[in-house]
């Protein structure tokens, strides 16, 4: 493929349904009309996701949100989730996995632009199609079925990281922390060398 660049790459519409890679139904088919979809794509901000998650699941109206994405993006949909589930407490988890058809379009390189490509080969393109695994995570508000398969219930105890859990005491640079002791470093005094070397 060093011959080949990439020219682009568009998801391919295979059929719908529950596991289908189509955009349109997903894999959560019942939910209710108000449902936040957060497409999480590789290049995209976590900062600025879970801006925007926050705020809508802020609004009681807003009673589920569906994290979603595949290939590389995969990692920072679970982060999504994660986040949000400890900034709010009580929140019903389904994870589905499934699979997205991508398909790549690839041009050959111009000619010349290559050792032992001559300037009457037309430019060739070639297409491939590759089945890319991909994450959807919806976090509702509201109780779910725990025997649908992928299921978590909510975290009955509070999150670790809250900021009451462990209070800090503020200290300036010379102070030693707790538990560091009062010993100080046995430093020579500026005089303590020359009487040294007259006795």
């Amino acid at each position: 493929m060093e011959n080949f660049r990439k020219v682009r790459s568009e998801e391919a519409p295979v059929g719908g349904g529950a596991e289908g890679g189509g955009p349109s139904p997903g894999p959560f088919a019942d939910l209710a009309p108000g449902a936040v979809h957060m497409r999480v794509k590789e290049g995209s901000k976590i900062r600025n996701l879970m801006a925007f998650a926050t705020a809508s699941m802020a609004q009681p109206a807003t009673r589920a949100i569906v994290f979603s994405g595949c290939g590389r993006a995969t990692t920072k949909t679970v982060t999504c989730a994660e986040i949000l589930k400890r900034r709010l407490a009580g929140l019903h988890q389904v994870t589905r996995l499934r699979y997205r058809s991508v398909r790549e379009v690839w041009q050959s390189l111009p000619p010349g632009s290559t050792p032992g490509q001559t300037t009457s080969e037309p430019a060739a393109s070639l297409s491939v199609l590759k089945n890319v695994p991909g994450l959807a995570i919806l976090l509702s508000k509201d109780a779910l079925d725990p025997r649908q398969p992928g299921y978590q219930p909510p975290n009955p105890h509070p999150s670790p990281f809250s900021p009451s859990t462990a209070p800090t005491s503020k200290r300036s640079l010379g102070e030693p922390g707790a538990g560091e002791g009062s010993a100080k470093r046995s430093q020579p005094e500026p005089g303590a060398a020359d009487e040294d070397q007259k006795a």
